[in-house]
């Protein structure tokens, strides 16, 4: 197992950073520029679960990513104490300096995981998906655009884990097209779905589209540098896994403590949903007696199932390494677990968290924002008279329009592939925050001047 390629400090640029008096190592400078990127402060108003909200106890997309960077981190550090692992990286040249490595690049991929989502949570993923699975349908043959199949599912399965990509690699653009130019050590982590190719429901690193073909030919790189391609297809990093787990930990437990600060159910409540758990009576009875308030009961269950959740974690890595490590590893770390926990958490925001009409509505608000988003810079951007085109690409952040040209080679909009075209509109409505997206649709639909 080659945790020397698995740990590459390479860029796809080489850096031009000035490392005299600067102790840190290239995963840690990648901290750096990451908790300084504008995509970062912009995930603050983004939505976890609950859109548009106005509450400041509920989670964001940022204050979510930093709990999964801290459970992440939790992760690393419990597999790198064990024996076991610690003989499977004896050959890291860098051995004396492993906790200063591992650990900071799950962080990396943790604290970036979700930097492509769009306004609106996963949802918006879905309107996004569902409206140019209709809209290419729509058109005619002569309006038809130029597009492979490939390019039409970059935007029919558009997934926030391949913008996110486009994000790290490009967008963050100062005056190049590598974006933050951070480590291949610290992007294939991040890599949760490292595919530019036809979906695969039944392969997990392959069911989504994790990278577009705007960024095919950095993903390859990426991943030969890694030495993580089996023949033709990349696979996933080993301590994208450890990311992945901290995720789903942080969205499940989270989101029912979320649920209950809204006073949606009690703690009462959430002890009879989890009844279906394995051995979880006496985690109830051993909390109930050194707690007398449902809040501190609350907080103390939440500390009970994470520390659950990161030990399956934690042992599941450790028993599957070779598997995870060639690529033969199908399953995430907290699914593979036979005590019902993960089962029953999600049965119980699903039921009553997900459903709740206030929920629901503010998603069909999202439908309606986005939607009609993509509607106006559409009409706009293609109006072959140009009446209004040049005002909406004003609109447009000058970067998102500035990178796509420099893709393509071009110096002006028009000139562009349609794909790249389409690509700048969903750049920039994706990288929009859940208010921005709301005020400029209200804007553009004349319900609102300022």
């Amino acid at each position: 197992m080659g945790w020397n390629n698995y740990l590459n400090e390479n860029r796809l640029k080489t850096t031009s950073r000035i490392k005299e008096n600067d102790d840190r190592n290239e995963f840690e400078s990648d901290f750096g520029r990451i908790i300084f990127s504008p995509a970062i402060r912009r995930m603050h108003d983004k939505t976890q679960v609950f859109p548009l909200t106005t509450d400041d106890n509920i989670h964001s997309r940022l204050t979510h990513s930093l709990e999964v960077m801290s459970v992440g981190e939790s992760i690393a550090l419990n597999v790198l104490k064990n024996s076991q692992f610690k003989e499977v990286i004896q050959s890291y040249k860098n051995i004396g300096d492993i906790y200063r490595v591992i650990p900071v690049i799950v962080k990396n991929a943790c604290l970036v995981h979700d930097i492509g989502n769009p306004p609106f949570g996963h949802f918006g993923e879905t309107v996004i998906q569902e409206y140019f699975s209709k809209y290419f349908k729509t058109l005619t043959e002569k309006s038809r655009f130029k597009l492979n199949d490939l390019q039409k599912q970059d935007f029919e399965k558009f997934d926030g884990n391949g913008q996110g990509f486009r994000v790290l690699t490009k967008l963050q653009m100062l005056d190049d097209k590598y974006g933050l130019n951070l480590t291949f050590g610290t992007l294939g982590a991040y890599l949760k779905y490292p595919n530019p190719d036809q979906l695969e429901p039944e392969i997990l690193s392959r069911k989504k589209r994790g990278v577009f073909q705007s960024e095919r030919d950095y993903c390859e790189k990426i991943m030969n540098g890694l030495s993580l391609m089996n023949g033709s297809k990349p696979i996933r990093h080993p301590l994208s896994f450890i990311m992945e787990a901290a995720d789903s930990i942080c969205y499940l437990i989270m989101d029912i403590e979320d649920g209950y600060n809204k006073k949606w159910y009690g703690y009462e409540d959430i002890k009879k949903g989890l009844q279906g758990v394995y051995n979880i009576n006496k985690v109830f009875i051993g909390i109930e007696k050194n707690h007398k308030s449902d809040i501190a009961r609350i907080v103390n269950l939440r500390l009970s199932l994470i520390r659950q959740l990161v030990l399956l974690s934690v042992n599941n890595y450790l028993i599957n390494i070779k598997k995870i490590c060639l690529g033969d590893y199908n399953c995430e770390l907290i699914d593979d677990d036979d005590s019902r926990l993960v089962i029953e958490l999600k049965a119980f925001c699903k039921k009553n968290i997900l459903q709740k009409k206030e929920i629901i509505g503010l998603e069909l608000t999202g439908h309606s924002v986005l939607k009609g988003l993509l509607d106006y810079y559409i009409e706009f951007c293609f109006d072959n008279s140009d009446k209004y085109r040049y005002r909406a690409l004003n609109m447009i952040s000058k970067s998102v329009l500035d990178i796509s040209l420099l893709e393509n080679n071009k110096k002006k909009f028009e000139d562009m592939d349609d794909y790249y075209k389409i690509r700048v509109i969903v750049d920039y409505i994706t990288g929009m925050t859940d208010q921005y997206a709301l005020n400029q649709y209200q804007r553009l639909s004349g319900q609102k001047i300022n």
